[in-house]
């Protein structure tokens, strides 16, 4: 095992650590702050995968405005989650292992991990984009330099997706404020004798 997977596991034992702990928290506002904690190891991660665009996307998206957004719901709720009645909860522990379990044999079907035999190695548009990316843009990361020239309309599309749900979102939060009461003006037997 060399260190880079030693880096790996790690992060993922962390990852690991930070989803239980968010899981099992009654209080908001700390969940709030663990699942921005855990977006920045997810961005971590992806950094150590070569993914940097993933990985600033994370950040700026899970770490960022995730976080914002549930620090303003929360400044519209109580701070604490009402307790779940038993019988809800084991439903629900039901449904995560059942899907966890479709989810993991899902994965059964996949390549393995950097095969050189999988479809998307053997595209032959591969290697005009990893050579044209060096001469043609002269951004060292590949991944990078596709969604931001030849994918960049795509790219722009989600940015445009991304920010008007985010523009929903805080119009939503915003419609949810309380109203205050108008201040009540001096009654008549209030006022003083003249």
């Amino acid at each position: 095992m060399d260190f880079a997977e030693i880096i790996n596991l790690f992060l993922l034992t962390l990852l690991t650590i930070t989803g239980v702990a968010i899981a099992r928290m009654r209080a908001l506002f700390p969940a709030a702050m663990m699942t921005g904690l855990y977006s920045l190891l997810s961005a971590s991660l992806f950094v150590l995968f070569d993914a940097v665009d993933v990985a600033l996307t994370e950040a700026a998206v899970g770490a960022g405005i995730t976080t914002v957004l549930f620090l303003s719901t929360l400044a519209l709720t109580k701070p604490e989650e009402k307790p779940l009645r038993k019988n809800r909860s084991r439903l629900a522990a039901v449904v995560t292992l059942a899907t966890g379990a479709l989810l993991v044999y899902a994965t059964l079907d996949m390549p393995p991990y950097g095969a050189s035999d999988t479809p998307v190695q053997q595209h032959p548009l591969r290697d005009a984009f990893i050579e044209g990316t060096q001469n043609d843009i002269d951004i060292p990361n590949a991944v990078t330099a596709i969604l931001a020239s030849y994918r960049g309309y795509d790219t722009l599309g989600e940015i445009a997706v991304i920010f008007t749900a985010g523009v929903a979102v805080l119009m939503l939060l915003g419609s949810g404020q309380r109203k205050r009461a108008p201040a009540k003006s001096p009654s008549a037997k209030d006022k003083p004798d003249a």
